[in-house]
C-alpha cells in the first residue's frame, strides 16, 4: 500500500513537473511566433517605403533632405536583430520620419489626389495597425514567458526557454506618453 501511495505521488509530481516543462516551450514558442509577426510587419513597411517614396518623388521635388533621411533610417532599422532594444528605437526613428513625410504630403494637393499615393498611404496605416497589434502580442508572449519561467516550479525549467533576458518589451518613449496640446497643431 505504501508503494502505491509513492507510486502515485511519483507520477502525480512527474505530470505536474513535465506540465511545467511543456508549458515554458509552449510559451516560448509563442514568444518566437510574436517576434516573427513584428518581423513580418517592418517588412512589409520597409518594402512599402521604397514604392512610396517613389510615388511622392514625382511629385514633391523639393523634399530629397526626407527621402534621404527615411532611406537611412531604414537600412539602420533592418540593420538591427528582430526583438532587441536597438530594433526598437531605431523603428521608432523611422516612424517618426515618415509621420514627418506624410504630414509633407499634405502640402502637395495633387500628390494627396494620386491614386497611387492614395493607395499606398492606406496600405501604410494598415501595416503601422497591423505592428501594433503585433507588438501588443509580443509583449502579451513575453510576460507570459516570464511567468512561466520566474514562477516556482517553472523556476526549475528556465534554462530551457533561453536567455529571457535578452528580450524587452516595446514600450512607449517618454515623448510619446505627454499629453498632446492640440493648439500646437492649429497654428
Amino acid at each position: 500500500m505504501f508503494m502505491l501511495i509513492i507510486g502515485v505521488v511519483a507520477i502525480v509530481l512527474s505530470v505536474c513537473l513535465y506540465s511545467c516543462y511543456a508549458g515554458i516551450i509552449a510559451a516560448r514558442n509563442q514568444l518566437d511566433e510574436a517576434l516573427s509577426g513584428i518581423d513580418v510587419q517592418l517588412t512589409r513597411r520597409a518594402d512599402l517605403v521604397p514604392n512610396v517614396l517613389k510615388i511622392a518623388q514625382k511629385f514633391m521635388t523639393h523634399e530629397e533632405k526626407i527621402f534621404t533621411q527615411i532611406t537611412k533610417l531604414r537600412t539602420e532599422a533592418l540593420a538591427q536583430p528582430v526583438g532587441t532594444a536597438k530594433r526598437f528605437d531605431a523603428e521608432e526613428k523611422l516612424q517618426k520620419a515618415m509621420t514627418q513625410f506624410v504630414a509633407a504630403v499634405e502640402n502637395y494637393p495633387q500628390l494627396k489626389s494620386n491614386d497611387a499615393m492614395v493607395k499606398a498611404m492606406e496600405t501604410y496605416q494598415d501595416v503601422e495597425s497591423e505592428l501594433a497589434a503585433s507588438r501588443r502580442f509580443y509583449n502579451t508572449a513575453l510576460r507570459d514567458l516570464k511567468n512561466k519561467t520566474q514562477i516556482f516550479p517553472g523556476t526549475l525549467f528556465a534554462s530551457f526557454a533561453g536567455n529571457i533576458s535578452a528580450y524587452t518589451y516595446f514600450q512607449a518613449k517618454e515623448d510619446k506618453k505627454k499629453s498632446v496640446d492640440a493648439s500646437d497643431y492649429l497654428k
